[in-house]
Formats: C-alpha cells, sequence, structure tokens
C-alpha cells in the first residue's frame, strides 16, 4: 500500500493510495477494547432487520427522566456492581434505535406530564396541564372540553380488539396513566372533592377510568370495546367515599377516601368487571395468576407508592414496576390479537422535585429493570418496546470528578484522593440542582419526600464533614423554591422490535403515537 502525506496549514493529511485503511493503524488501537467493544455495536446495528407492524407495543415512560437523570443513574447501576460506572448502560440504552424529543408544550417551553403525554397518546401537542384535549380549550373551564377531545393510544388499541394495561408507580389518576384514557381540561380533577366549584358535567378522572369502557362506546356508535384489562398503581384515595368506614386495611390516614359523593368506585368496578380482580398489596398481587385473570385492578397506597428505596417499608407491601411489568405482560398475551401496555416509572419525578438525586435514581435503575423484564417476557418478533420520557429535569454534572468518583459523591479531580475545593474554599458534589428545596443531610433517611419537612436552604453549605451518598442527602441548589422544576431540554426515546427504525433523529414529542400507530396498525394512513 502507499500512501502520500500534505502538509497544509499546519495539518497533515494522508491519501491512501490502494489497499485498505484500518491498515495504517498500530495494532494497540485496533485491538483495544474501547475499539473492539465500538466496532461490534455498530456491526449489530447493521444486522438489524426490522419488520414494519407489530403484534404487541410496551411504552415504557420514565417521569421526568431527562439525560442527565440517565447518565448519572447508568453510573450510579454501575458502581452499585462495583465497576466504576461509565462504562455500564442501562437495559433500554442497548436498544438499537435511539433519537432526542422535543418536549415543550404548546404554551409552554418547559412543559409539564400533561401536555407531553396527551401528546405521545394521540399525535398532537396540547397546552400544560390539560389531558386528553387539543389547545383549544380553556384549563379549568369545563365548557370548552366538549368537542375537544382527542382519541389515543390505548382507545384505538381497545377499538382494534386489542387487551389494554396500565402501570403506575404513581396515582392511577395522574397526569401520565390518566393520559390514556381520560378527558379533562384540568389535571388535577382526580376525583369530585377536586371540582367542587366546577360546572359542566365534566367527570372527575377517576369517575372516567371506572367507566371508561362505556364512555368509549358512547363516543363511537356501533363500537364494542371490552374496557381495559390491567391497571395497577397508586391513588385509592380518589376511589373511596370520604368516609373512615370505607378505609383499606392498610390506610395511613383517619379517613383515606377523598370522594364527597359518598361514591365507592372500587366496587363499581368490581360490579361492573365479575370476573375481574380488585387487589390492595403484596399478598393480592401474588395470588394473581395471569394465565387464569380475565383483568386486575390494583390500588396498592392511598397516594402514590411508594418510592422503591421505601417499598419494603410499605404497611401491607406492594409490588415493584418489574414484578407489576411481568405480571401484565404475562396477562395480556392471553389475547391472540396483541395488547398495548403502558408502563410509567412516575417517583422518578417526585425524587427530583424534592431534589434527592439518590431518590430519583433508584427509581430509575428499577424502571430499567422493567424494561428488560418486558424484553425477557416477549417476542422480539412480535413485540415493539419504546422507551421515553415526557420531560426532564434541572439535575447537572459536573466539576471535573476523576473516572470512577462516587457519583452521589463529593467531586475529586483525576490524580486527586481528597475533594476539591471551590473558589469559596468549600467541597462540592458532582450532582446538583438549579432550582428546589436544596441541602439536607438527613443521613440514612430513604424518604426523599422527608425534604418537605424544612424550608428551602438555598446556596452553598459546608459539605466537609457530610455523607453526601447517604440516601438522605439532598443536593444544594442556586435558586430557592417549594418545589424543584422541571427542565426544557430535550429527552431520549429508545426502541426495539418491529417499527422500530422509525426512531431517528430529533422529533416532536407526538411523533410517538405516530411510530405506535403504524407498527399496531391502529387507524388508516
Amino acid at each position: 500500500m502507499k500512501f502520500t502525506r500534505t502538509v497544509m496549514s499546519g495539518l497533515v493529511t494522508f491519501a491512501v493510495a490502494s489497499g485498505s485503511y484500518a491498515s495504517v493503524l498500530p495494532d494497540y488501537q485496533q485491538q483495544s477494547n474501547w475499539y473492539v467493544d465500538s466496532q461490534n455495536i455498530i456491526n449489530q446495528k447493521q444486522q438489524q432487520q426490522p419488520s414494519n407492524r407489530a403484534k404487541n407495543v410496551i411504552l415504557f415512560v420514565g417521569d421526568g427522566m431527562g439525560i442527565s437523570t440517565l447518565t448519572a443513574s447508568r453510573i450510579l447501576e454501575g458502581q452499585l456492581a462495583g465497576n466504576s460506572g461509565e462504562e455500564n448502560l442501562l437495559s433500554f440504552e442497548k436498544f438499537p434505535y435511539t433519537a432526542l424529543v422535543k418536549t415543550y408544550n404548546v404554551d409552554a417551553q418547559t412543559p409539564d406530564s400533561a401536555g407531553t403525554m396527551t401528546a405521545m397518546m394521540s399525535g398532537i401537542k396540547t397546552d400544560v396541564g390539560v389531558i386528553g384535549v387539543d389547545e383549544d380549550v380553556v384549563r379549568r373551564d369545563c365548557s370548552t372540553s366538549a368537542g375537544n377531545e382527542v382519541v389515543t393510544a390505548l382507545e384505538l388499541a381497545e377499538i382494534k380488539g386489542l387487551s389494554t394495561g396500565i402501570i403506575s408507580t404513581a396515582r392511577l389518576t395522574h397526569a401520565t396513566p390518566a393520559a390514556t384514557y381520560a378527558k379533562s381540561v384540568e389535571r388535577g380533577w382526580e376525583d369530585n372533592d377536586d371540582m367542587q366549584d366546577v360546572t359542566g358535567g365534566c367527570k372527575d378522572i377517576a369517575d372516567q377510568f371506572v367507566n371508561f369502557e362505556a364512555n368509549l362506546e358512547a363516543r363511537f356508535v356501533g363500537i364494542d370495546v371490552d374496557g381495559i384489562e390491567v391497571a395497577m398503581g397508586g391513588g385509592r384515595r380518589n376511589f373511596l367515599p370520604k368516609d373512615p368506614a370505607f378505609n383499606s386495611a392498610d390506610a395511613v390516614s383517619s379517613t383515606e377516601g377523598d370522594r364527597t359523593d359518598e361514591r365507592d368506585l372500587t366496587a363499581e368496578w368490581q360490579e361492573k368487571y365479575e370476573n375481574g380482580v380488585y387487589i390492595i398489596d403484596q399478598t393480592g398481587f401474588d395470588a394473581i395468576d395471569p394465565e387464569t385473570t380475565e383483568r386486575v385492578f390494583g390500588l396498592f397506597n392511598e397516594s402514590h407508592m411508594q418510592y422503591e428505596a421505601d417499598r419494603a417499608n410499605d404497611v401491607a407491601g406492594e409490588p415493584s414496576l418489574s414484578e407489576m411489568t411481568e405480571k401484565a405482560v404475562k396477562l395480556l398475551d392471553n389475547n391472540e390479537k396483541g395488547f398495548f401496555l403502558m408502563v410509567e416509572s412516575g417517583r422518578i419525578d417526585h425524587g427530583h422535585h424534592a431534589g434527592s438525586a439518590s431518590t430519583a435514581l433508584t427509581d430509575t435503575i428499577e424502571f430499567a429493570k422493567a424494561v428488560q423484564t418486558a424484553v425477557d417476557n416477549t417476542n422480539p418478533e412480535e413485540t415493539l418496546i419504546i422507551v421515553t420520557a415526557d420531560h426532564s429535569h434541572v439535575m447537572t454534572i459536573g466539576g471535573y470528578p476523576k473516572r470512577g468518583n462516587p457519583i452521589l459523591g463529593k467531586v475529586v479531580a483525576v490524580g486527586k484522593t481528597e475533594p476539591s475545593l471551590a473558589d469559596d474554599g468549600l467541597p462540592y458534589t458532582t450532582l446538583g440542582y438549579t432550582n428546589g428545596r436544596g441541602f439536607r443531610d438527613l443521613g440514612a433517611e430513604t424518604n426523599g419526600d422527608a425534604s418537605y419537612s424544612e424550608d428551602p436552604v438555598a446556596g452553598r453549605v459546608d459539605l466537609t464533614g457530610v455523607d453526601t451518598q447517604q440516601p438522605g442527602f439532598h443536593q444544594e441548589t442556586t435558586v430557592p423554591k417549594g418545589s424543584e422544576t422541571h427542565a426544557g431540554e430535550d429527552i431520549t426515546i429508545h426502541a426495539i422490535g418491529p417499527g422500530a427504525h422509525r426512531v431517528q433523529g430529533v422529533v416532536e414529542q407526538s411523533v410517538v403515537f405516530h411510530v405506535i400507530n403504524r407498527a399496531l396498525g391502529l387507524i388508516a394512513e
């Protein structure tokens, strides 16, 4: 092989006359693990032969799971396994197709979960704070709702005869899960007590869930659907009367329910679905045989389910996101026509709002395990799995820590053993928040929400004697706020299975619906 060297403006370039470019690479470069591993990744992507149509679609939504959350979580997961962490990949980060997603709402640069999930479920963007309706509504004005309702991917799946399911570690009436089935000009109308000043006939979100089947059939004359087969999450209070006589066995409040209309919606659901099973705890969950159970309605907590770090502390026990995912997949796949399942890790978002990176990252790691559970329990030739988020948060990663430095620790620079000091002479952490509740040193406390018991703390704190890797440590912040806010940058979407090749580039959030629709053939296009 011959090659010539040309020098132009101080730059040296090589022109290869014949032979292989690779032959100019020294052996230590070609044989490097970095080189070989990267080459294998490219080869795997070239071997992908995606098909267009899927029998099943599973949409995973990590609420608040921005790119900085992904990075920090993959490092933490790797470090918990005894590695440096940076080289690790979360389960879904190994998927062959990835894109960036723009998350803004029609009326907001930085979005909320109601508008973003509505975009993913319907194919159109809408305003902050509204669920299952388009941008022409006025928030909290019930009279503007009629005629502006959208049709969701879950509803279309029902009409097509597929089985459907909803899982969330948040309340089932919370914005993200609600956007799969409800129509509301106010995300906060979770039960009738939230609508005391509302006129015009709008129904609360819990009511809409229990009456989903009838409502959908009433909207479209001639269709016959069988309703949502799997629904598991938190939020019992929105389904029960405000009467201690209706408290569940594991109620933590003196009066668990919030409803002021004296309706027990859990009983109404059981009356509608005599072959359905209503469960409230780990024992009830474990007793479900997915091969013989027709449908299941699980409400495992009065409000949101526990953070993953606190799940063992639940009064009656509650299943993990991974366990719920596996059970749902095995139940839904009894339908030969296929299924659509939405799985949300809702409490990643809440951990960030509380300013607790440890809490948010721990829930993200469990979320990645749930995704892997879905992969392990489905046929890759039949099932499209999509993993994304609704929005990001203002957690940042910085400070020049050396490789392998604990992601929850203080910054220690390359070649050093002691924490680096900022210009104020104090150590600082790799992770921090732009705004929020700020510093807390709560030691071994795993409940991220414990930060709400004290006033926000803005600015710098001397962390010299503080163990920042304890779950009770909450990172410093610059701008004091009662709750840390969402962020407006792009988030990621990852896909594997039939139709996954459509996940490419930089896309609007509403594209997610169209990826699902094309894969399942929900409507003719």
